[in-house]
């Protein structure tokens, strides 16, 4: 399986610390959250890795390289200032992504999930990871019932968040053409078809997004080890 980074993003909410480096480079635990992340697919036997980029996206490349060290393979997908969101930065790299489906993991989460758990096979167009609401973002995403992604609007099941990681099938963006957009009403689209499914992780997660989530996250880690 292939997976792809959304690392383009320009980490408004994290200025100061973006100005100069992107966000995925950012250190959690004495380590880039991108580097971890590479690390932890490798781990999970994923050897084919896609990397997107706009803001400050020399210093990614100059970072992993080629993926040599991790053991794996990385390939970059450029983007024009601004970048594509995360819908168009996806059919952006799809070209470099070889197979179908593909894993996609947001660049700027920390998370303990094992990638060696996704399925094999699921039903549908899209298979998402979601975590419990954070207190950032209380009233969640989507909902959980038995397995099934639905809409918040829903009476069935949990209001759970989106975590950044997802598997998704190329048909889910076979009708889209190249651009900017986001990935949010793409899903939405396959859960009213009922074409989503996933699950409920309940271990470590974090969206760091701003820098009192990263200083957050940063002490937990300490008292941790």
């Amino acid at each position: 399986m292939d997976a792809l980074i959304l690392a383009a993003g320009r980490g408004e909410r994290m200025r100061p610390l973006t100005d100069r480096t992107p966000k995925p480079l950012l250190a959690a635990g004495g380590q880039s959250l991108i580097e971890r992340h590479v690390q932890a697919l490798t781990r999970a036997g994923i050897k084919r890795l896609v990397v997107n980029h706009a803001h400050l996206g020399e210093q990614i490349i100059a970072h992993l390289g080629t993926g040599r060290r991790f053991g794996t393979s990385i390939r970059y997908s450029p983007e024009p200032p601004g970048a594509l969101e995360t819908g168009g930065g996806i059919v952006n790299a799809l070209r470099l992504l070889g197979s179908d489906p593909f894993l996609v993991v947001n660049g700027d989460i920390w998370t303990d999930f094992d990638f060696r758990t996704l399925p094999g096979e699921f039903a549908g167009q899209a298979w998402l990871v979601l975590v419990s609401n954070p207190p950032h973002h209380p009233g969640g995403d989507f909902r959980l019932h038995h397995g099934l992604v639905l809409d918040l609007a829903a009476d069935q099941g949990t209001p759970l968040t989106f975590s950044g990681v997802g598997l998704y099938r190329r048909a889910l963006f076979a009708d889209l053409a190249p651009g900017r957009f986001p990935l949010a009403p793409i899903l939405r689209r396959a859960i009213a078809n009922r074409e989503v499914h996933g699950l409920h992780f309940t271990g470590a997660w974090y969206d760091v997004g701003t820098p009192a989530r990263l200083e957050t996250l940063q002490r937990r880690l300490a008292t941790a080890t």
